[in-house]
Order: structure tokens, then C-alpha cells, then sequence
């Protein structure tokens, strides 16, 4: 028990060491005015902080996370399928898919996914 005890007390210390030494080495030396501003990348932080934005970024990136998950939903499907063709999943999939169709669909008549107007 007292041996538990002094090991406990061995890696409290270690880590404690190391953490100290972590904020002592990770102190940032430079203290430049273009360091401290939120932006490097040659931006004007007193600038307007809201430039305008299009919604066309927006819209892509979210059909592309539908997207996304959808190839992690259907990766187990594959497996399944394999083994038994006419299952469960098989529907699952199919209804899934069909979804996903008509949402396209409707975003492609809308005009979402045309990218110049």
C-alpha cells in the first residue's frame, strides 16, 4: 500500500515538473505588434470584421458533410450486404439513397449547386 502511495506521489511530481517546464520553455519571446494582432495572414484587424460572404461556401460545405456522412453510414452496409442480399439493410440503404436523391434534386432546382449566376 505505502508502495502504491509513494508511486502515486512519484508521477505527481514528474508531471507537475513537466508541466513546469512546459510553460517556462513554451513562453513566446517576440513581442511584435504584427504578433500580437489576431491575424497574420495580411489582413487588417481594424478593418471591418464582417467582410461579405457567399452563401454558395456555405451551401457546398454542407452538401459535402451530407455527403460525408453518408459514405460513413454506408461502409457497414457494404459488409452486410455481402452476406446476405436481400436484408434489412438492403431497404435501409435503398430508402437512404432515395432521400438523399430527391434533397439533391431539389437543390439543384433551386440553384444551389450553380456556382456562377
Amino acid at each position: 500500500m505505502i508502495n502504491l502511495l509513494i508511486l502515486l506521489m512519484f508521477f505527481f511530481f514528474i508531471t507537475m515538473i513537466l508541466m513546469l517546464l512546459n510553460f517556462i520553455i513554451s513562453k513566446k519571446k517576440i513581442k511584435d505588434r504584427k504578433k500580437k494582432t489576431p491575424f497574420e495572414g495580411g489582413f487588417d484587424p481594424f478593418c471591418s470584421s464582417r467582410p461579405p460572404f457567399s452563401i454558395q461556401f456555405y451551401m457546398i460545405s454542407i452538401i459535402f458533410l451530407i455527403f460525408d456522412v453518408e459514405i460513413i453510414i454506408f461502409l457497414p452496409m457494404i459488409p452486410s450486404y455481402l452476406f446476405n442480399k436481400f436484408s434489412f439493410w438492403t431497404e435501409t440503404s435503398l430508402f437512404f439513397i432515395l432521400i438523399l436523391l430527391i434533397g439533391l434534386y431539389i437543390e439543384w432546382n433551386d440553384g444551389a449547386l450553380i456556382w456562377m449566376k
